[in-house]
């Protein structure tokens, strides 16, 4: 194995190159990907760094998941806290979520204390990552209710916290005790529950079990059930995550609903809950819809498509190309009427913010998981949102759509450029059949060939798809007596 660690020491990293740099060692490497407003990520470092001290020999990492996009693309990073873990330059294992005795496990793994494949248990925690972990990861139980030994029946609720639990889980037919809200989630696994929700088209409230620990604590007990997200339909618990997904990738959850009376609506997709926008002008209203409605496909984000200014926006655009649809936006960021307005207008109060007919999607987590789920490309479809033919793709049709193409300014009966007119002369000279593409009828093109074929200038002459040269190449091989050779090759 190759060089060793950080010597006990967490290092933040600045760039993929760095990154690539270090993997490169061959020595142990864990990274974990954080955002400073995410209390989990915050509180998932104290452990990570106290692991760094326990395991000087592997290398500690941490990367801003937003400010360093091109790295959280490579790695799926949907959601944060998020670790990935790396064994002799590849990646090892994964982990997402706030989940302290999972990670202490997992870089005990990685380093080689605990043979792959065999689970720790909790208990070994203390002898695989040291006295300090095992202490750090006590104290994070008790504050985020991640604990996975305090999984026993539990008693003792006074009557009025039962009461105000029985209150809040009745207060909608669908509700959801989760970490965060449904426009931030602030852990995976509930951000995976929303995403079932607004897929089954059903109308739902939510309690952010963060915002009050008397709720958190106490429903673990009286649900007997340990975790969160906790899902309740008419009064009785589903489950968690886990159970939830299962449910909805097998149709079951759809019939859970359906027996028990529960209004499917037109559409769920970003309800964002149950409140409606208020508050709002009526020319304000007017305008935020007409800005909606702009476009089939309307992405409202921080900056443009070809310059995002955040990661999120980023990847947003990224997964629009790669659905090759076209698509409008507008940069919040230079109209705060607007940014602050469609906040309550869409009941989602962050940014991106993806649309299609008038519709609201969600933002970049909920995008990407569509897209992996292939309920993205469904939508589109159902929308009757047409791909569009990529640029590169029209470029190689057009240089494949005959043996030998000329690219050209005008036409060969009426060149616009000497030029070209000079490439047309020698074609005919030598008898060579030819068809001609005007590239001053299309800027898109005209631009997008200079950079396909990384020539800059016109004409460009292409004999079965590859490029032979410009109008000083084409004379010169005329000159040699080479030009009809080489276009019938």
């Amino acid at each position: 194995m190759g060089g060793g660690g950080t010597g006990g020491s967490v290092k933040d990293v600045k760039s993929k190159a760095e990154l690539d740099g270090l993997r490169q060692s061959g020595a142990p490497l864990i990274l974990h990907f954080w955002a400073s407003w995410c209390e989990a990520s915050k509180h998932m470092d104290k452990v990570f760094s106290h692991l760094s001290i326990d395991f000087p020999n592997a290398h500690f990492l941490r990367v801003a998941a937003e400010e360093q996009p091109e790295i959280s693309e490579e790695y799926s990073v949907s959601a944060v806290p998020f670790f990935v873990f790396f064994k002799d330059g590849k990646v090892f294992d994964k982990l997402e979520g706030a989940d302290p005795s999972s990670l202490a496990n997992k870089v005990a793994k990685v380093v080689g204390f605990i043979v792959p494949g065999e689970a720790a248990a909790p208990a070994s925690l203390g002898m695989a990552a040291g006295p300090t972990v095992l202490e750090t990861v006590q104290d994070l139980a008790k504050v985020n209710g991640s604990s996975q030994t305090e999984n026993q029946v539990q008693t003792g609720l006074d009557d009025k916290l039962q009461k105000r639990l029985q209150q809040l889980i009745d207060s909608h037919p669908v509700m959801l005790f989760m970490k965060g809200t449904p426009e931030e989630p602030k852990c995976g696994f509930s951000r995976k529950v929303i995403v079932a929700l607004k897929g089954e088209k059903v109308k739902f409230g939510t309690f952010d079990i963060l915002s009050d620990n008397e709720v958190r604590e106490g429903l673990k007990k009286f649900s007997n059930w340990p975790t969160f997200p906790q899902l309740y339909c008419k009064g009785e618990l589903l489950g968690g995550c886990d159970i939830v997904i299962s449910m909805h990738e097998s149709g079951e959850l759809k019939e859970v609903f359906i027996d028990h009376g529960v209004d499917i609506v037109g559409s769920g997709a970003g309800t964002g809950g149950t409140a409606e926008p208020t508050g709002l002008s009526a020319n304000l209203n007017s305008r935020l819809q007409s800005l909606i409605n702009s476009n089939p496909v309307m992405l409202f984000m921080k900056g443009k498509p070809d310059e995002p200014e955040c990661g999120f926006s980023h990847k947003v655009v990224e997964i629009l190309k790669q659905e090759k649809v076209d698509f409008g936006s507008f940069d919040i960021l230079t109209d705060d009427e607007v940014r602050q307005g469609l906040k309550v207008f869409s009941n989602w109060s962050s940014y991106p913010q993806l649309y299609i007919k008038g519709e609201l999607i969600g933002g970049s987590d909920i995008a990407l998981e569509m897209q992996k789920s292939g309920e993205l490309q469904k939508i589109l479809t159902e929308k009757g949102i047409e791909k569009k033919e990529m640029l590169e793709d029209r470029l190689r049709s057009l240089i494949s759509s005959s043996p030998v193409m000329l690219f050209m300014k005008g036409t060969p009966d009426a060149p616009r450029c000497g030029f070209s007119s000079k490439a047309v002369n020698a074609l005919n000279e030598e008898g060579v059949s030819f068809s001609s593409f005007d590239i001053l009828t299309d800027d898109e093109v005209r631009q997008g060939l200079k950079v396909f074929s990384n020539w800059p200038t016109f004409p460009q002459l292409y004999y079965k798809g590859e490029l032979i040269g410009g109008c000083d190449i084409i004379l010169e091989l005329r000159n040699n007596g080479e030009l009809k050779a080489t276009l019938s090759e």
